[in-house]
Parts: structure tokens; sequence; C-alpha cells
């Protein structure tokens, strides 16, 4: 007589839980510490979960595999989601504060990598969440069928480690640990510290910082334009990393050669963003509110205060205030905080060419355009103008490098179309750490030559100040990066330029080592009380 073959499942389940567990328990939530040597250690919540399992009432076990499937769930989205936050800004996942961002994020990912590829990719991911809920569920299921007498030596056997394990722990042996409980109430730190970071906010808000009315303001620049250029991903790693300073510099002290040719003066410092890696908008709301935007639960609340933004006092003391954002494709309600009484967004700017992958218009085109649409028809009715500008030929993907062309010859931007088509894809590009590295320095050396090559043509009567908004992500400045970006101050009015350099701005386009630094909020006063001297 046959005997029945044994039911290999509960055996199966053993495995499948323990690899899900393990995994969930063990995976590092910084890019850095992913490798093999991650997961040699032994979680003690893994034979804590197993038991459970194991000796729950069988009432009971359906809800009780629910609940840690969905723990696990949780803690693997949270330690993927740290990954990809400290990968791109240095910082963990906020659920407070991120959860508002995930569809900038897909627009980011969408526009480097391409819709499709970046829809395989979400959908793969949740796919594969979904996939390991459903195989810990039935694994779960399994284990608790698991028969006698292999089901009491299985609790023995976990119960030991667990008593061990524990002592071990107690004893500080490395790589035996419960590292879990301390990672969730962390995490619900966080969100708690968040919520009252909001509130320390609302009473900045209520407080408010610096002028609140533009009348009588800016008395020492009354006779000119002032423009605001943030230079996306700029950093201070483009000036003092070593894989960067030799193509940077080298550009610096050009641009400085040419502006002085031209008949301007300049001094440079350094200023701290409030993001670093992306999230752009903070370093706008910062530099123009004077408060601290270093979140976008911050910046939304800035949207609808009565905090009057720099560009809203230039309007106020007298100047058309306008803002040339070639990045803005969608509805901009924000727009309304700052007060442009002209806002060209990329539809605006009247670009005819072919984008540069995410980036829908070279650096060239949006100041051409800026002086075709906004500085030219102001001058015209006998205004002087304020702009906030947007430049992003540096924004990743960094693929295709647009390069200059002769001024005249700019157009309705289709001139650039076979640079546009030029290069390899993002895919290829980023494939390869180090071209990606490569391509990013290029694109910074093209803005500013063309801000050289600008400032030169159309600075007269003008203040220029030109910032980067952040540093890049650490796939190009490294981990524990400066989070601080060069700010350059350029006007003919030597007198102006030297009020700057008489608070700790370095002469000349190349802030030095130990030039000074401000934060980005901090700079808005210093900008209102230069500009305001007579």
């Amino acid at each position: 007589m046959l005997k029945p073959a044994t039911d290999i499942r509960p055996y199966l389940g053993v495995v499948l839980v323990s690899v899900i567990a393990w995994l969930a328990f063990t995976l590092p939530d910084h890019p850095d510490a992913i490798g093999w040597n991650a997961f040699l250690r032994l979680p003690l919540e893994w034979p804590l979960l197993m038991l459970l399992l194991l000796v729950v009432p069988r009432r009971l076990r359906k809800p009780s595999a629910l609940l840690s499937g969905l723990l696990l769930l949780t803690i693997l989205f949270l330690k993927i989601a740290d990954i990809g936050t400290k990968s791109a800004f240095e910082r963990p996942f906020n659920p407070y504060l991120d959860a508002k961002m995930l569809v900038d994020g897909w627009n980011l990912i969408s526009g480097t990598v391409g819709t499709l590829t970046a829809l395989t990719g979400v959908v793969t991911a949740l796919l594969g969440l979904a996939l390991v809920l459903v195989l810990f569920l039935a694994a779960a299921r399994w284990l608790a069928a698991m028969p006698r007498p292999a089901r009491s030596w299985l609790v023995i056997f976990l119960a030991a480690v667990t008593l061990f394990g524990g002592l071990a722990t107690f004893m500080g042996t490395p790589r035996i640990e419960a590292r879990i409980p301390t990672y969730l109430r962390t995490r619900l730190a966080l969100i708690v510290k968040s919520v009252e970071d909001m509130h320390v906010f609302e009473a900045a808000l209520a407080k408010g910082e610096g002028p609140r009315a533009g009348a009588r303001l800016f008395a020492g620049v009354e006779n000119m334009d002032v423009v605001f250029l943030f230079v996306e991903s700029y950093g201070r790693s483009a000036l003092e990393d070593p894989r960067y300073a030799d193509t940077t510099r080298p550009r610096l002290a050009s641009v400085q050669a040419e502006i002085q040719s031209a008949g301007l003066a300049s001094a440079s410092a350094w200023a701290t963003s409030p993001t670093v890696g992306g999230l752009s908008w903070l370093a706008h709301g910062t530099l123009l509110s004077g408060l601290w935007i270093d979140s976008q639960a911050r910046y939304d609340r800035l949207m609808i205060s009565s905090q009057p933004s720099l560009n809203r006092l230039f309007s106020e003391a007298g100047w058309k205030s306008v803002a040339a954002m070639p990045a803005i494709t969608m509805d901009w309600p924000e727009a309304a905080y700052y007060g442009y009484r002209q806002t060209l967004a990329a539809a605006d700017l009247e670009y005819r060419g072919e984008p540069f992958n995410w980036v829908t218009m070279p650096d060239q085109y949006t100041l051409a355009a800026f002086e075709r649409l906004g500085r030219g028809p102001a001058h015209a009715a006998g205004e002087k103008v304020m702009a906030e500008i947007a430049l992003i030929s540096s924004h990743a993907p960094w693929t295709p490098v647009p390069t200059l062309v002769d001024w005249a010859e700019v157009g309705d931007g289709t001139i650039f179309n076979p640079q546009a088509e030029s290069g390899d894809p993002p895919s290829v590009v980023w494939a390869d750490p180090e071209r990606v590295r490569r391509q990013y320095i290029q694109t910074i050396d093209y803005s500013l030559e063309t801000l050289g090559s600008y400032m030169a043509r159309f600075g007269r009567d003008t203040v220029f100040v030109i910032l980067g908004d952040h540093q890049p992500a650490n796939i190009i400045t490294g981990p524990n990066a400066s989070r601080a970006v060069p700010i350059h101050v350029v006007s003919a009015d030597r007198d102006l330029v030297e009020s700057f350099e008489a608070q700790g701005f370095t002469a000349g386009m190349l802030p030095e080592a130990q030039t000074r630094e401000w934060r980005m909020d901090e700079m808005r006063q210093v900008l209102i009380d230069r500009f305001s001297a007579p």
C-alpha cells in the first residue's frame, strides 16, 4: 500500500515567510548601504513573527497574517522610499510632507526616462509589492497548517533563537539586533516633528520677516532693471569638486573677463539652499519670501499667506515684475502669491523648437525670449523690470547638451533642433554614472557661457543676481556634500557691487572657500539692504 505524499506547502511556507520577513527587516534604508553584507545579520523580529503565525489561535490566523503582511509591506515601502529620497534629496522619506510630491516625481521621472519606461517601472513596482503581499499571505497560511511534531520542533527552535538572540543583543553582540521598532518609532517622531514644525512656521508667517511694503524701497537701484536668474543644479560642488572645477572655474574666469570688457563688475558669495537634488521651487520661495521653505508643506502654506514676496515688493516700488519659467507646462496657481504682472510660462515663451528631453527649451532661448517678450515691451512703455528667470538646461537628464548660437539667429528656437535631436537618449547616458557626471558639468558650463554672453550683450542699466537653486543629486556630488550654491551680483554700478564686497562677497565671479555663506532666506534681507542704500 502506497503512503500518501508528504504535503510540502508548510515547509515552503517557512521558506517564503522567512525570505520576505528577512528582506523587509534587513533591507538598508540608504543606497550607499545596499550590499550582501547588509543582509548577513539576524533580525530578532524574524523569529518573533514566525512564532506569532505558528501559535496564534485558529480564529485569529487570517487577521494576524494580514496585519503581519501589511506591516512588512509598509516597512518595505518606507525603506524603498527612503532609498529614493536619500538618493535624490539626501534625506529620509517623510510621509507627512512627501505624499504631495508624487505628481512632481512622476513628471521628473517620465521626462527623464520617457513616459512608457516610467509607467512600466511604476506598474512593475506596484505589482511587485502586491505580489509580495499575496505570497506572504499564502505562505503564512501554509505555515500555520504545519503538522506535528514538526510544528512543535519549529516552535522550540524559534523560541530558542529568540531567547539567545535577545541575550546576545543585550550583551552587544554584532549582527544580532532588532532595528524595526526604532526605525518605525523614528519615522513616527519625524511625522510628529513635521506637524510641530508647521505650527512654528505658522508663527513665523504671522510675525512676518523683513519689509511688509515696497514703497520707498530699492532706492539704490531705482534707475535699473533687476534680474534674478536661478541656474538649475548649480551648486558649490561644481566649483570645488576636482571632477568639475577644471571646467567651471576657467569658465567663470572667462565670464568675468567678458563682462568686464562690457563695463560690468561682479562679486560672489555662497548661499545655503533649503533643498538638494530637486524641488527648485523651495529655493525660489525661500529667497523671495525671506522664510526657510524646506518642505512642500511649508511651500503650500506660504502660497496662501500674506508674506510679501520680493517680486511683489519691487512691483509696489514701481517695477514691472516678470517671471520667465520655461519648466512650467501646466496651470500654475502659485504665480498669484509672487505677484507677477507678467508670467511667461513655457507656452508663453513661444518656443517652436524641439525639447531637450525634459528640458523644454535651452537657456539661450529663454533669455532671448525674455528680452523680446518681457523686457522689450516694458522698456517701450517706459517701465523698469524686476524679473525672476529659471534656467533649466542644467536639469537632469543632462542630455543632449546644448551649445551657444549667435543671438541674432535664435529666432523661434527651431535653430536648436539639430542640437535637441543629437546625442544619446537618457537610458544610454544614465547607464554610465561617469558619463552622467561629465554631461552634468557640460550643461553647467553651457549655462554659464550663455549667461556671460547674455550679460555682456544685454547688461546695460541692469543688476543681475545669479544663483544656483540647489546642489544636484548625490550621483553628481557624492554623499554628504555641502548644501551651498554660488551667488553672483553683476552690474555696471561699481559702487553697488563694492557694497556687496563690504558685506563679505568676494570680488569677481569666483567665490573662494572662505567667502562668507548666508542661508538663502537671510540673503533676501542682504539684497534688500544693498538695493535700498542711497
